[in-house]
């Protein structure tokens, strides 16, 4: 069963190879997805300081029927944060505001601020300023693991030549449609795990013929065949849901996609409108 295996990060710490993303899931709401979810047996749960929802998640935790240690939470150090300074005040108050003692994983949520994402500008001095934060953090036992989200290969590069930690993960748009395979090969000949975000393409995939008529042959939904595809690609899928139904149907992967199949899946012709999503940078 998917929800019980794990991938080994490259500092030996386990990660569940399915987790509960919760982008837009108010602070309200994610209190009882959080506590849905764990009964349902996920133990991965991935948050961000940008989704405004940490202490929902943090209580949701709390009022779960799971030990704390058998749970791994992610966050994301906000994508505006480009200092040493910003960066050690914003991890003290992600662990104050969801009211733990550690996280299992905090990721640089972009390479560049949001407002300057299609900007020239690398922001590599500022990704190095966060970074050292994030190591000093990870050494003082206040998180589990440290990685980043968004960069691209020469973002990722700066911190492998300039950091003293390799990231465990880089967190990542790939779905069916979308795969960006050099960054994908790159992380993984530098043993970084990716995570896949958005793994039913914010929705847009029950609206193409082709991946709709592969779930039928599969006798599965778009969004099984969808997390299944980036569980074969060796990623790790982060669908986002507050229905515990779909919680459920997402977890069960009991299938698999034929090579000729997934071959045909990663050469489908790229979405190029994310509908309401695109007004987002990383689907515009």
């Amino acid at each position: 069963m998917i929800l019980q295996e794990t991938y080994t990060l490259n500092n030996k710490v386990e990660i569940p190879k399915l987790g509960l993303g919760t982008w837009f899931i108010d602070n309200d709401a994610v209190v009882q997805a959080v506590k849905d979810a764990v009964k349902l047996g996920y133990r991965h749960i991935d948050t961000a300081q940008a989704y405004q929802n940490e202490e929902g998640v943090g209580q949701g935790i709390k009022e779960s029927d799971a030990d704390r240690s058998e749970l791994f939470v992610t966050t994301k150090l906000a994508a505006e944060v480009k200092s040493y300074d910003e960066a050690m005040a914003a991890i003290d108050k992600s662990l104050d505001v969801m009211g733990l003692d550690y996280i299992d994983l905090m990721i640089i949520h972009s390479p560049k601020p949001w407002q300057d994402f299609k900007g020239e500008e690398r922001f590599f001095e500022g990704n190095l300023a966060a970074w050292k934060a994030l190591e000093e953090a990870y050494e003082a036992g206040k998180l589990k693991a440290i990685g980043l989200s968004n960069f691209e290969i020469e973002d990722v590069q700066n911190i492998l030549d300039n950091g003293s930690i390799k990231p465990a993960v880089n967190q990542i748009l790939a779905h069916v449609t979308n795969v960006p395979k050099e960054t994908i090969e790159f992380c993984k000949k530098n043993n970084i795990l990716v995570e896949a975000y958005s793994p039913i393409g914010h929705g847009e995939l029950f609206n193409n013929d082709e991946v709709v008529k592969m779930a039928e042959k599969y006798g599965v939904s778009v969004p099984q065949l969808g997390i299944r595809f980036d569980l074969q690609l060796g990623l790790l899928p982060l669908p986002k849901t507050a229905n515990p139904d779909h919680m459920k149907s997402n977890a069960e992967l009991d299938f698999e996609i034929s090579q000729e199949d997934m071959e045909a899946l990663q050469n489908l012709e790229k979405i190029e409108d994310y509908g309401e999503a695109s007004k987002f940078p990383v689907f515009a």
